[in-house]
């Protein structure tokens, strides 16, 4: 079933498009949900909430491309959730993948910052768009993805140092282009 009729589905306020949206994403929603949260529990539940957020976003909302509709409500709640339970203790790896970025990303704490987030997220894509497929693959996957260093080592046939070099290069590229578009004074 394409992602139109899948929408079409929840327009029409089908519960199949629950189903057919859990047999065609389902897998992706909850492997993203795990590599965040790292509870499959909790994962489950906030796959679960992806699926009523769909069913009451839709409509009014009419994407094009369910999968990433639908993985950007999964990051988002299982990021809520992350901070739930990490409230007043931290998880180790989700924590670090976040301290690896606050180097190379400008503070958010002023007002200014915040309003200028959508020239950020602009630029950042920009930068990825200009990488090699490897060490762009590689940065999406380990931030967007969150993915273990163990697992990009796996999936891209290199050892772990060399994962993390790259990664480390690329954040050093990007803190420097973050500059040069005067991101980071």
């Amino acid at each position: 079933m394409t992602d139109a009729e899948i929408v079409a589905l929840y327009w029409n306020r089908s519960e199949e498009a629950i189903a057919h949206t859990m047999g065609k994403y389902g897998r992706y929603l909850m492997k993203l949900a795990v590599n965040i949260l790292r509870l499959r529990q909790e994962a489950e539940e906030c796959v679960n909430d992806t699926y009523l957020s769909a069913w009451n976003q839709l409509p009014p909302d009419r994407p094009e491309k369910l999968l990433p509709y639908l993985g950007r409500i999964t990051r988002c709640l299982a990021l809520n959730r992350y901070d739930y339970l990490t409230a007043r203790k931290r998880s180790a790896e989700f924590t670090l993948q976040l301290s690896e970025l606050e180097e190379c990303l400008p503070a958010s704490g002023s007002v200014e910052r915040q309003y200028e987030g959508a020239e950020l997220a602009a630029a950042i894509s920009a930068f990825l768009r200009g990488l090699d497929e490897e060490p762009r693959n590689l940065f999406v996957r380990r931030y967007w993805y969150s993915d273990s260093i163990r697992q990009l080592a796996a999936r891209y046939g290199m050892g772990e140092s060399k994962v993390k070099s790259q990664l480390f290069r690329v954040r050093g590229r990007l803190r420097e282009y973050l500059e040069k578009e005067g991101f980071i004074l």
